[in-house]
């Protein structure tokens, strides 16, 4: 039992690492390549987790192999476009100028009844307020809505918001994150700063949001009152 135990952390501890080289990808968003290879680690992982008598190595090899060669391809990929276009496809135009390309949908096997789906996953309820729909290299479908239905942004109202730059959380459950300082342009002395001016020691935050333009939102812990 005890090995049992100790051969699913190490596999458990690889398949996260493996998942950390080959980068930070929702399942919706890997190429056709990076799919291949998450299935056969899941199985490859499978195999000496389940039988003991399986040589731990048996799954470990095969495991940092397929990690090499999906690193390894996508170096080649980004230095030839040719070779991402073998491996990864290209996108594909089936909306243009509000016209549906028939051909492009019988190529991806795309049914009408598909495409209305995704139209309704992007906010978009009729076929007449699409100018473009392009499925992309990982399935997904890109919608760009004609001008007139589109959202309003400010400045085709004339108006200029001011840009407070990115939030981050600063101190999370009194604890300061040193990252998250260094995104916003912050440093520690400013951080103690506020706490001091909102009279809250850090142990008592449970979250310090602050953006770039220096403006924050401080959530103290709930205090837990005692019964009795």
């Amino acid at each position: 039992m005890f090995i049992s135990l100790v051969r699913t952390v190490i596999l458990y501890v690889t398949i996260i690492a493996a998942v950390r080289i080959m980068g930070k990808r929702q399942i919706s968003q890997l190429q056709t390549s990076e799919l291949v290879v998450t299935m056969l680690i899941s199985d490859l992982a499978v195999i000496p987790m389940q039988d003991s008598g399986q040589p731990l190595f048996s799954g470990l090899i095969p495991i940092f192999v397929l990690i090499a060669l999906e690193v390894f391809l996508s170096v080649i990929m980004l230095k030839s476009s040719r070779i991402r276009r073998v491996v990864c496809g290209k996108p594909v135009v089936i909306v243009q100028d509000g016209r549906i390309l028939q051909e492009n949908m019988k190529e991806l096997r795309m049914s009408i009844e598909d495409l209305f789906e995704q139209f309704r996953q992007k906010d978009v309820f009729s076929l007449r307020d699409v100018a473009y729909a392009i499925v992309e290299t990982n399935g997904t479908l890109s919608v760009i809505k004609r001008a007139e239905v589109d959202y309003l942004r400010p400045v085709d109202a004339g108006v200029r918001p001011r840009d407070d730059g990115l939030e981050v959380v600063v101190i999370s459950d009194g604890q300061l994150s040193e990252n998250s300082m260094r995104l916003c342009g912050k440093n520690e002395a400013w951080v103690q700063k506020v706490l001091r001016k909102e009279k809250t020691p850090q142990r008592e935050v449970f979250i310090l949001t602050v953006n770039s333009a220096g403006d924050y939102t401080l959530i103290q812990k709930e205090r837990v009152k005692k019964k009795g």
